[in-house]
């Protein structure tokens, strides 16, 4: 968490945080109330003197992993619809709960002089009019997310899996097939686009989907009972809980739904990141079955 304290750090004016029962409500109350134009925010300040609570803290440091990925999403959201993603969009993808959550985090952007100018902004209602996708793309520590999700593993073996599904027993997929490992978590927008199409096509073929829900990892509040009516709807998908170690795995993945497409082989083919359309898929599909 502390190196958001060298990008940006805090004026922070002595107010206690709200009384919001949610921890996340809370921090995102806080920053609301108390970030100012130019003055920057020090991470390691709200956790040695604001936030304390261990739920607090967990929930500053989901928010601070959402802030150096919102620029990547949405220049994604730019590049892949040809408009900027609206601040619910944003807050979707990202997989914010609470409302507003992500004008907030443009603002922690925008009161640091230093901070790159990735967006520009509606004045009056607060909605993202454009993103800069090139600067994000040049910016060393926000391209870092882009190259990371953008095929870091194309061309080497299949990392290890040890994972459980729903009913805690472990799970894996048949060798010498081609398979698809999909991150993902419930109620993910671009997530719950890709599924169903990915669902048809991975049928069709007959290739092995195992889909690596994040709900816990994240802390988001979805129980069993929601995770298995959304696994209802894919009946071909294999469904387990994603693990810290298979996340850093597959190269620490940070955006969802992000797709690794293997071959018969156990080589990586493909990875795609984000929502994506029925070619790509046709496509990375094709390319596993060579």
């Amino acid at each position: 968490m502390l190196m958001l304290a060298g990008v940006l750090g805090m004026w922070l004016v002595g107010a206690a945080p709200g009384a919001a029962s949610d921890p996340e409500a809370r921090v995102i109350e806080y920053l609301r109330a108390n970030v100012r134009p130019g003055q920057r925010v020090v991470v390691s300040e709200l956790v040695n003197t604001v936030f304390t609570a261990p739920e607090e803290r967990a929930a500053l440091d989901r928010l601070f992993k959402a802030f150096f990925r919102a620029p990547l999403v949405a220049a994604q959201h730019q590049e892949r619809t040809g408009r900027p993603p609206t601040l619910a969009e944003l807050e979707r993808e990202l997989g914010l709960r609470v409302p507003g959550a992500a004008a907030v985090l443009l603002a922690v952007m925008e009161s640091d002089p230093r901070s790159p100018r990735f967006f520009e902004r509606d004045a009056k209602t607060g909605e993202i009019r454009a993103v800069d996708v090139a600067a994000v793309r040049a910016d060393p520590r926000f391209a870092g997310e882009l190259e990371r999700g953008l095929g870091s593993l194309e061309g080497r073996p299949r990392p290890a899996l040890q994972v459980t599904g729903y009913d805690g027993r472990p799970v894996s997929l048949p060798a010498g097939q081609p398979q698809v490992i999909y991150f993902s978590f419930t109620d993910c927008a671009p997530c719950l686009q890709t599924a169903p199409v990915l669902h048809e096509l991975a049928a069709a073929r007959g290739v092995a989907v195992l889909a690596l829900n994040a709900d816990r990892l994240l802390e988001l509040p979805y129980d069993d009972d929601a995770r298995a009516a959304y696994a209802r709807k894919l009946p071909g998908f294999v469904f387990a809980h994603a693990t810290p170690q298979a996340v850093q795995a597959f190269g620490g993945v940070s955006v969802f739904p992000t797709l690794f497409f293997v071959g018969r082989d156990g080589t990586v083919v493909k990875q795609l990141v984000n929502r994506q359309e029925r070619g790509a898929l046709q496509a990375a599909l094709h390319a596993a079955e060579r």
